[in-house]
């Protein structure tokens, strides 16, 4: 049984509801849901904590960090245990990825926040500098596709900048938010600093609405995102979101063939595709297009299958698949769901899915799916490439895939996206900006950014005296 942590101690309160094992669907645990009174209790906990957290010098919190990630490492497998139970990914990429991202996270903003200077300005007869201050509570609401990773990417910034968090994880996966909960508690944590209560999307609703709340970072679904606008407006609270995605990718006859195949498998396939940034729209250069869809469709049918995270995101994906015939797709591979002949024909699979010969304006090329599906059409030139990937209401990420130095730099910069990679995929370093445009978020994260949304400037201007000698 999940429980609340709250001021540093497990709370088990509020009615309970089943977690789910996505592989084979059936009920796996149960978590304690958050009710007003619980959502109450965390934000009073944490503006309890707030005051002495916040005086508390950045080099002592960038300490706790380190112990954090400690703590992470000295519960690997626990954590690892907990993500699979809750997402069914594979266990290569929990341990390779997600997990020591986690503890990637809490030591580099340890180390960017530690070294980051402030802004000084010295002119005639004033000096004018800046100093930075926490924002106060931070309500942290954390989506079910990357759970840990997701979660410690938004606590390293927002602790190591000196705001105290309430923790909202999505339903689906509660679990290694409930051993991180264990973890602080080892680590000997200061109470309330990290709350974490467990519940539906109305816990969440309660939390961001919460007058003892003094901003919100959440990660999911534009919808939401929209939703958590409107609730938090008359109160003017910052919010940083990172929201859906429809991604556009480009391959360009130079790129070859094998590569570019290779890199769009893992931007399509990877985690199912329940990542915001894998791709749902690929253009391929005219010249290659009928060799590059046959190539992808032999490796729909060779990547290891990853459940979706429930019973009703399963529905929706086929629903998707429904529609792209319904609109005149071709399905070039999948567009079903897999018999294993086992326990797995109880979880929540689809087949990975290629599709081709829709309309720019059909609904499959227009919505966001997040499974493992993409659509692929030709183009004829470079200019024509462009127009098709920017046709979108959505801009978090892109991949352009080409042996162009010059094609690289020049595409890259045109298209309207946060991040873009050119012949990789995934590609990484923290210290970056992080974040979409349009439909995909407001706000940037990593690094200093990440630092510049939890917290605030106040400029000091000091006139300084003029004396003789």
């Amino acid at each position: 049984m999940l429980t609340h942590f709250i001021g540093g101690q497990p709370v088990a309160a509020g009615t309970t509801f089943p977690v789910h094992d996505p592989v084979t669907g059936a009920v796996a645990g149960q978590a304690h849901e958050a009710d007003p009174e619980v959502v109450d209790r965390a934000v009073r906990a944490a503006r309890q904590a707030a005051r002495d957290w916040s005086s508390m010098p950045v080099g002592e919190r960038a300490g706790w960090m380190r112990r954090l990630a400690e703590g992470i490492e000295a519960r690997f497998d626990d954590l690892v245990a907990a993500e699979i139970a809750d997402t069914g990914k594979s266990l290569e990429q929990t341990r390779t990825l997600d997990i020591p991202r986690g503890i990637a996270n809490f030591r580099a903003f340890a180390e960017i926040a530690a070294q980051r200077p402030e802004d000084a300005f010295h002119l005639s007869g004033m000096l004018s500098y800046t100093v930075r201050r926490p924002l106060g509570v931070v309500a942290v609401i954390v989506p079910w596709n990357l759970p840990f990773l997701l979660m410690t990417w938004k606590l390293a910034p927002a602790l190591v900048a000196g705001n105290t968090v309430v923790v909202k994880p999505s339903e689906h996966t509660p679990g290694s938010a409930a051993v991180f909960a264990e973890i602080c508690a080892e680590a000997g944590l200061p109470p309330g600093v990290v709350n974490i209560i467990f519940g539906y999307g109305s816990a969440g609703q309660l939390l961001v609405e919460h007058p003892g709340v003094d901003a919100v970072t959440f990660t999911g679904s534009t919808k939401t995102g929209s939703t958590i606008m409107k609730s938090v407006a008359d109160r003017v609270k910052p919010i940083s979101f990172e929201l859906g995605g429809k991604n556009a990718g480009i391959v360009f006859d130079d790129a070859g063939l094998d590569r570019a195949v290779e890199g769009t498998a893992k931007s399509v396939f990877t985690n199912g595709g329940q990542v915001c940034l894998c791709t749902e729209r690929m253009y391929v250069q005219r010249s290659i297009f009928e060799d590059f869809c046959a190539a992808l469709a032999v490796r729909a049918q060779e990547v290891e299958l990853q459940p979706m995270i429930s019973a009703e995101h399963r529905e929706k994906v086929l629903s998707y698949y429904a529609l792209a015939r319904s609109e005149g797709a071709k399905m070039r591979a999948g567009g079903s769901v897999p018999l294993f002949g086992d326990h797995r024909d109880s979880g929540y699979f689809v087949e990975p899915t290629v599709v081709t010969g829709l309309s720019e304006w059909s609904r499959f090329n227009r919505e966001e799916i997040f499974g493992p599906v993409c659509h692929v059409a030709p183009f004829d030139s470079e200019a024509e490439a462009i127009d098709l990937a920017n046709g979108s209401e959505y801009g978090l990420a892109a991949t352009v895939w080409t042996a162009g130095l010059d094609r690289a730099h020049r595409v890259a910069q045109r298209l309207e996206a946060g991040l873009v990679w050119v012949n990789t995929w995934y590609l990484r370093d923290l210290r970056t900006p992080f974040g979409g445009v349009k439909l995909s978020g407001i706000g940037r994260e990593g690094g200093t950014r990440s630092l510049d949304f939890y917290s605030e400037p106040t400029t000091i201007t000091i006139k300084l005296e003029q004396h003789d000698a």
